[in-house]
């Protein structure tokens, strides 16, 4: 196991240095609004699956998805590692509770 994988799969940090490996220059040049534009097509996409599709199609819009807002995060410069460690490494953000107890009505 190299420090791209865990023993489930990739982390988010490997799944970035292989977005940007792949089409760093292109998503360079494209651009953050017109690669949020194609992120929002694959919610859209997703959306189907999860209404119509196969499992697997619903598995490959999922992955479609993480890997645009990869894409999107290596444009901004945001290290999506660290940051969902700030925002949920230590609980729920809203009742700092693992698993979280905040009311099922609002959102943490």
């Amino acid at each position: 196991m190299t420090d791209e994988t865990t023993a489930s799969g990739m982390t988010l940090g490997a799944i970035q240095r292989r977005i940007k490996a792949l089409y760093g220059q292109k998503d360079e040049a494209r651009g953050d609004i017109a690669t949020f534009l194609w992120l929002t097509e694959e919610f859209g996409e997703l959306a189907t699956a999860l209404r119509s599709g196969t499992h697997e199609e619903l598995a490959l819009e999922m992955a479609d998805v993480v890997a645009w807002l990869a894409t999107l995060a290596n444009i901004r410069g945001v290290d999506l590692d660290a940051a969902f460690q700030q925002k949920y490494g230590s609980g729920c953000p809203g009742c700092g509770v693992v698993p979280c107890v905040c009311n099922p009505a609002e959102k943490p």
